[in-house]
């Protein structure tokens, strides 16, 4: 990784992840940091907890950062802590020992995948659902830089990130204070491995503007998709506060409106283009409360 990059990967984060430039600047400083060699190199590049509501770029910036550090978003590595709950937790993260069942079957564990890929952005997602041995193995990994699995090698961690993610807590959408986000997460886990992360940041709820930004970035894609075919398109004011209106969910956040843009702008583009396939430009607009696409 050049200087420039590494000086200008916090405005590379904020031009993908809309409303959240306290999560992007910190994990920024803590890469440039651990890159420029002012870190303790005996550990992962970087820790971090994200807090916060759903749909709000928590699993978005740990995507963007596998693309960004590591050139493709194949080297995040994505584990549901639900999936990690119960007695079999550490198996399916380090694998099973000699003389146990599936020795010989550890290629879906944690440190296989770090081993084949020891370049990667690791997202523990819903962490406080995890079973509490798993938060000893992450300190573990955040303290040494690496895990032992279960065939007995050691397995170095030396090169990733690690992000955990987490609800709890903190659905009511009111902004607080790092001390308050630290006393809201004692409440769920224990001190000794809140105290482990590089940064434990909150993810803000998205206002209306953020939501404008996150719709024109997502018609960005549809553009450059249409670029391939010689295809310009315009998309008024109003069609795109009917995509915020349809594809927000105060539950699920931005979540849905990656779908809605799939579905009512990609997939009407495709529609009128197979019926005027000679089509050069495309106008997309609401009429009668729904989206239409009339073409020149």
């Amino acid at each position: 990784m050049t200087l420039n990059v590494l000086k200008n990967i916090s405005s590379r984060l904020r031009s993908k992840i809309i409303g959240q430039d306290k999560a992007v600047e910190m994990v920024s400083r803590a890469i440039r940091r651990n890159r420029a060699g002012f870190d303790d190199g005996n550990r992962p590049i970087g820790s971090f907890l994200f807090v916060g509501p759903t749909g709000v770029g928590k699993t978005e910036l740990a995507k963007q950062l596998a693309i960004d550090l590591f050139g493709n978003k194949e080297a995040l590595i994505r584990l549901d802590m639900s999936e990690y709950s119960d007695t079999t937790a550490v198996s399916k993260m380090i694998g099973t020992t000699a003389g146990y069942v599936g020795y010989d079957d550890n290629s879906n564990t944690l440190t296989e995948k770090v081993r084949r890929n020891p370049y990667s952005v690791i997202l523990f997602d819903e962490i406080e659902k995890a079973n509490p041995q798993i938060l000893t193995l992450l300190l573990q990994v955040m303290d040494d830089g690496n895990l032992t699995d279960g065939q007995g090698n050691v397995i170095n961690f030396k090169n990733t990130i690690i992000i955990c993610t987490s609800n709890a807590g903190f659905g009511n959408g009111n902004d607080t204070e790092e001390k308050d986000i630290m006393h809201e997460m004692k409440k769920f886990f224990r001190p000794e491995f809140l105290n482990r992360f590089n940064g434990i940041v909150e993810f803000l709820h998205l206002d209306k503007d953020a939501l404008q930004d996150i719709v024109n970035l997502l018609l960005d894609d549809v553009q450059v998709t249409l670029d391939k075919k010689g295809i310009t398109m315009d998309v008024s004011q109003d069609a795109k506060d009917w995509l915020i209106e349809e594809g927000y969910d105060e539950e699920l956040g931005a979540r849905p409106l990656r779908r809605i843009v799939e579905q009512q702008v990609r997939d009407k583009i495709t529609d009128y283009y197979l019926d005027h396939t000679d089509v050069k430009h495309v106008d997309i607009d609401v009429e009668d409360n729904e989206l239409v696409v009339k073409g020149k």
